[in-house]
């Protein structure tokens, strides 16, 4: 059993839970409920960024493109990038799908929330500025460019389903050897593990707050792996990271949502 912080809808406070994620429950002051009645909001209220090509297989999926203009290497410094605050959903929501797109991709990633103001933190001492951790689902639309910024594909309302909960830091000792799975319609998708990120998780935030300040509550992502699996309409989604967390999402057409993810 874990800790865990969630926003209940239609509350402004978090509530601390305990998590049996082995058995699918819940409990809060003395009453249990599985994840499918979980009625949350998303748990995060800061910023969210993103990470590109922080996979190793993610980068080496590239080949030689990596080396070809406009760039003509690897990336030397983190490539990051915002979920604005229109593409934040939560589980149990709706994810639309745009007319005229026919699948998204389903990123799986491990959401690093910031419990202490970041600015140049060692590696070393980079993990003591982390609250928790959450499941984030970073859904693009698919598209083949890496350095122009994909606003269109990635901040689609609704794009960034997130929770359902944050699970404090001591929950998670080894956030670099964690395993990622993605299920369609009960199938699995695909399996990762962060061990095989490019930065680690403590070296993924000294090289961030070393240009830029990350304030309390915002959540980096340390990236999506390759080979992202599509969903359609009407697939049930869940993405599941080992000691963290469980995310469940349907995608629907967008014509049958309002305002993005709110149904």
């Amino acid at each position: 059993m874990i800790t865990a912080n969630v926003k209940f809808q239609g509350t402004l406070q978090s509530d601390e839970i305990k998590v049996k994620l082995t058995e699918g429950v819940v409990e809060k002051e003395g009453q249990s409920f599985s994840f499918e009645q979980l009625a949350v909001d998303a748990p995060v209220s800061g910023t969210v960024y993103g990470t590109l090509l922080n996979y190793k297989g993610a980068l080496e999926a590239l080949g030689e493109a990596v080396n070809e203009a406009p760039y003509k290497a690897a990336p030397k410094a983190p490539i990051l990038y915002i979920k604005p605050a229109n593409t934040i959903n939560s589980h149990n929501r709706p994810i639309p799908l745009p007319e005229g797109v026919e699948a998204l991709e389903m990123g799986a990633a491990l959401g690093i929330v910031i419990g202490r103001t970041a600015t140049r933190v060692s590696e070393e001492e980079a993990l003591g500025y982390v609250a928790g951790y959450t499941v984030v689902n970073d859904v693009s639309i698919p598209h083949e460019s890496v350095y122009r910024p994909a606003i269109r594909q990635k901040a689609r309302d609704g794009f960034c389903p997130i929770g359902p909960w944050i699970v404090k830091r001591e929950a998670v000792q080894h956030p670099d050897q964690v395993h990622t799975r993605v299920y369609i319609n009960g199938e699995l998708r695909q399996e990762n593990t962060t061990a095989n990120l490019i930065r680690p998780v403590a070296k993924l935030l000294a090289d961030v707050t070393d240009f830029m300040t990350l304030h309390v509550g915002d959540t980096l992502l340390v990236g999506v792996p390759e080979e992202a699996p599509l969903a359609k309409a009407g697939d049930v989604v869940r993405i599941e990271i080992e000691g963290v967390g469980v995310l469940e999402n349907t995608i629907v057409p967008e014509k049958e949502t309002a305002e993005g993810g709110l149904k």
